[in-house]
C-alpha cells in the first residue's frame, strides 16, 4: 500500500526552537506504553540508551529532514527479506540481530519509531521488535507530521547510521507473526476474528490492487477495518476506549485477533490500536494479501 501523502517532508521553519534539555533517565526510564507523544520524546530527545528510528516507507523514504538524531529502521531495505515472494516479509532472527546492531542497539535501550506519514509503517517496525523478544520500544503518536506541527525541530537527514555496533540479540517469540496455514484455519475457529486493514474498496474487490498479479476480494470470513478508522483526523491514535469500541463491534466477545493488510505494514496499526484497546492474543499475518492474493489454492470472496 502507498502510504499516504503530507506535508512532514517540507523543510523545518527558519529558527526552530531549541530541543528541551534530555532527561538523565534517558534509555532506563520505562515507556508509558507502545505509544508514546511528541512532548514526551522532545523531554527526552538525545538522552543516552535512548534509540529513536525513522520506519519511513515508500514516499517518506529519504525525506529532506528528519527529528534530530533519527537513525533509518528501513524496511524498504534490509529490515525486509528480500528473497521472500512476499514483499517486507520479516527477516530471519540472525539478520535482524545483525540489523538492529549495524544500527546501535543494545538489549538495555528504549526504542521509539515513527515515520512521515503519521501512524503507518512506524508501526510495523514496533511489532517486529515485539516479535524479536524486545519489549522496550514505542511508536510516535502522529509521527513526523505531529512532531513538526508542534514547532519542534527537525534536521536534514544525513548519511546511513555510522555509530558504534549495538549488542541487540533476538529473542524471537512464536505466534505473534503467523503464515496462511494459521491464518486459514482462523477463519474457520469460532473463537478468534481475522480483521483487514486495506480500504473497503480493496476487500470488497472493487478497487485494483497496486500490486500486479494479485486477486481482487477478500478472505471468506475475515472482517474489513481500514487502519485509518483507528486514528483521528490528525492521524493520531484514538483513545484507548474508543478503539476497544471499535474492535468490539466487529469482534464482539472474541478477543483472539489475526491481522492482515497489503503487505504486513498497516496490520501493524491494527496490533498497534488492539494493544492500546487492552487485547493480549494479536498476531500478525506476514504475508497479507501480497501471499494470499496471489494465484493459488486460497479461497478468495467478494461477497460481503
Amino acid at each position: 500500500m502507498t502510504p499516504p501523502q503530507d506535508a512532514a517532508s517540507e523543510a523545518a521553519p527558519a529558527s526552530p526552537p531549541a530541543l528541551p534539555e534530555a532527561l538523565p533517565t534517558g534509555g532506563s526510564e520505562a515507556l508509558p506504553g507502545p505509544l508514546v507523544g511528541v512532548d514526551w520524546l522532545a523531554r527526552r530527545l538525545g538522552a543516552p540508551g535512548l534509540v529513536l528510528f525513522d520506519a519511513s516507507v515508500g514516499a517518506h523514504r529519504g525525506a529532506a529532514h528528519r527529528i534530530p538524531g533519527a537513525r533509518p529502521f528501513d524496511l524498504d531495505g534490509a529490515l525486509s527479506d528480500h528473497t521472500a515472494p512476499a514483499p517486507h516479509t520479516m527477516p530471519g532472527a540472525p539478520e535482524f540481530t545483525e540489523a538492529m546492531r549495524v544500527l546501535g542497539v543494545a538489549d538495555s535501550d528504549t526504542v521509539v519509531v515513527y515515520d512521515g506519514a503519521g501512524v503507518y509503517s512506524s508501526a510495523r517496525a514496533w511489532w517486529m521488535l515485539r516479535a524479536m523478544g524486545f519489549d522496550r520500544a514505542a511508536v510516535l503518536d502522529g509521527g513526523l507530521p505531529a512532531w513538526t506541527a508542534a514547532g519542534l525541530p527537525t534536521s536534514p537527514t544525513g548519511p546511513t547510521y555510522e555509530g558504534p555496533r549495538g549488542s541487540f540479540t533476538a529473542r524471537p517469540r512464536a505466534g505473534l507473526l503467523v503464515d496462511s496455514a494459521t491464518v486459514a484455519r482462523a477463519l474457520t475457529d469460532p473463537t478468534a476474528t481475522v480483521l483487514d486493514a486495506r480500504t473497503r474498496a480493496r476487500f470488497a474487490g472493487a478497487a485494483p490492487e497496486p500490486r500486479p498479479g494479485l486477486r481482487g476480494g477478500h478472505m471468506p470470513g475475515a472482517v474489513n477495518l481500514p487502519f485509518g478508522e483507528l486514528q483521528d483526523p490528525d492521524g493520531r491514535m484514538r483513545s484507548a476506549g474508543e478503539l476497544r469500541a471499535t474492535f468490539r463491534a466487529l469482534t464482539g466477545e472474541r478477543e483472539r485477533l489475526y491481522l492482515s493488510c497489503g503487505s504486513g505494514v498497516t496490520a501493524c496499526v491494527l496490533a498497534l490500536g488492539a494493544d492500546l484497546a487492552g487485547y493480549e492474543e494479536i498476531a500478525v499475518y506476514d504475508g497479507s494479501w501480497s501471499e494470499w492474493g496471489m494465484p493459488s489454492d486460497l479461497p478468495v470472496t467478494t461477497d460481503l
